[in-house]
């Protein structure tokens, strides 16, 4: 038996033009088989939400409004559907919000990231999560333990980038690691190299705030830029966050011979210069990671691990009626400002 109203309409935020969002009304959906309806708690704001928001694209996904975000959650299952036997309703879960289509080819080697059929929430021109219930297939769905807040649930995706990146890097224990850029996703990237045991983590960010929350979770030494020296010829790994020209230049300059550098931050312009001549010499491999695989088990893992500190990611609470001054506050990246959560039911 449903304990939803379905004669109700749900709120919503929907985006409406560029950097405008306002609450609007939709109505709840309806269980597939195979689906739980989820009462979403708590949604982060991410980095592609911004993007969307500021620009109404990234590449070539392109906003058609009115546009639903968000696809960073947690939430409390109030319905399941007739085939769903991992779920019961009060369960407290988190979502991977990229649904493939587990019959291709890349779904079928493990690299489901790469599927071309996935529908991954929030990414024109599938709506996301920033609303007040969601149907999920209960396959991509994942218990929270009684530890974790719902906010802090919601970083088990941007962990999810984060420890398949490392995963990619092939990072060992002992070996040295550079981060550029501490917003969420360069967060998480340190919460990931603790747990694998890096000897030595370097972080850079413009933002002291952003440091101290760093070295809270696990940096080993800060670089404030740009008035700070990154060391040249001295990291196995670099992990760039940021997506800008100078921390991609400066990162590869930071690699040791056969070192690694990887490419999460998506850059303002389709061509970034790089030096390949000094890739050459000192056979660097280039690496690029797109969302993750396989990771959400884990992710939640380290969370619970990390309970006592990683609050300190958390920096805005809204309500959903306050929707757009919590997409303003989340732009304020080059301020003290990290991770925006909205509460679609308050």
């Amino acid at each position: 038996m449903s304990i939803v109203d379905r004669s109700q309409k749900m709120q919503v935020a929907s985006l409406t033009g560029l950097s405008q969002v306002e609450v609007d009304y939709d109505t709840i959906p309806n269980l597939l088989p195979n689906e739980v309806l989820v009462k979403v708690e708590a949604v982060g704001i991410c980095g592609s939400d911004i993007h969307y928001y500021q620009h109404g694209h990234i590449g070539t996904r392109t906003v058609q409004y009115p546009h639903i975000q968000g696809h960073e959650f947690a939430g409390t299952v109030v319905e399941i559907g007739s085939k769903v036997t991992n779920f019961t309703v009060g369960d407290r879960v988190t979502v991977e919000p990229g649904v493939p289509c587990r019959t291709c080819e890349k779904c079928r080697n493990g690299k489901y990231n790469l599927c071309d059929k996935v529908i991954f929430l929030s990414t024109p021109p599938h709506k996301g999560a920033l609303r007040q219930y969601i149907s999920h297939p209960e396959d991509f769905v994942f218990l929270i333990p009684d530890e974790l807040t719902f906010e802090e649930a919601t970083l088990a995706e941007p962990l999810s980038v984060a420890i398949h990146a490392l995963r990619r890097a092939n990072l060992r224990p002992g070996m040295r690691i550079l981060i550029t850029g501490m917003g969420p996703v360069g967060l998480m990237c340190v919460c990931a190299a603790s747990y694998y045991n890096a000897s030595e983590i370097f972080v850079t960010d413009m933002v002291e705030h952003k440091l101290q929350v760093a070295t809270e979770l696990g940096a080993t030494d800060t670089v404030k830029i740009p008035s700070e020296v990154i060391p040249e010829d001295y990291f196995d790994i670099v992990i760039e966050t940021s997506g800008a020209k100078s921390a991609v230049q400066s990162g590869i300059r930071a690699l040791k011979k056969g070192g690694k550098f990887v490419s999460i931050g998506f850059p303002k312009d389709a061509e970034v210069p790089i030096d390949l001549t000094l890739m050459l010499q000192r056979e660097l491999d280039l690496i690029t990671v797109y969302r993750y695989a396989n990771t959400f088990p884990l992710a939640i893992s380290i969370l619970k691990d990390l309970k006592d500190v990683i609050g300190a990611v958390i920096t805005s609470t809204f309500e959903l009626k306050d929707i757009s001054e919590a997409m303003k506050k989340a732009t304020e990246t080059h301020l003290d400002s990290i991770k925006v959560i909205v509460y679609p039911n308050k």
